[in-house]
């Protein structure tokens, strides 16, 4: 059901696709998923997100822009980042679906701390580093000394993702074995909810009838 290395070839190929398809018109970006499974297919949209969340956020960074526009730019990231969470816990929901007849996770094995899908979004987030990065280790314009601080981030990139791939295929394997289990652990955002973020409550007349304002 779950193997870190497929996941982070599909994070690899599909970012990848998606820069590819960003310079070129006749790409095809999804390519890669038509004999992919579904959970893989899961995995693929969750990565999305952050795809589109990276390139989001450097938007809002570019030179020159208008306050109108950071605002469209941050009201585009608060979105997206919320799909990117509500993708993650699709992911873990999908893997206790597929565990639960098998009366897994076992509940009296030790918890882990952080779930799959936390850990395959972290490691989505690595998938784009490492591309960026190596973008930035073969920049032709690239300044002194910015190609050989690129290949030593890289290294430490690479290594980060090794290690987090190994703790999921650690996770997975343990968990199926009964020896350590996972829960879903809802992010639970209250930035984007209307009742619950006081910027946007405190500017809007009250939904519930007799509500008092606070």
């Amino acid at each position: 059901m779950l193997s870190a290395v497929s996941i982070v070839t599909l994070h690899d190929n599909q970012t990848e696709a998606w820069h590819q398809a960003q310079t070129d018109a006749g790409a095809d970006p999804d390519a890669s998923q038509e004999a992919a499974s579904d959970w893989l297919r899961a995995v693929s949209r969750q990565h999305r997100a952050n795809f589109d969340l990276w390139h989001i956020e450097d938007e809002a960074r570019m030179p020159g822009v208008t306050d109108a526009e950071l605002a469209a730019v941050k009201h585009r990231i608060d979105q997206t980042n919320q799909l990117r969470n509500d993708l993650s816990e699709e992911l873990d929901r999908t893997l206790i679906a597929w565990l639960e007849p098998q009366s897994l996770p076992y509940p009296d094995a030790p918890l882990n701390s952080e779930s799959p899908g936390l850990i395959i979004d972290r490691l989505s987030i690595l998938a784009l580093k490492i591309y960026h990065t190596r973008e930035e280790a073969t920049r032709a314009d690239a300044p002194p000394g910015h190609i050989d601080r690129n290949h030593e981030r890289l290294a430490i990139l690479e290594q980060q993702r090794s290690d987090l791939a190994g703790c999921l295929e650690s996770l997975w394997r343990e968990t199926v074995a009964g020896t350590r289990q996972f829960k879903l652990y809802r992010q639970l955002k209250m930035y984007n909810d209307p009742s619950l973020n006081p910027s946007i409550y405190r500017k809007l007349p009250s939904q519930i009838p007799g509500e008092p304002e606070r």
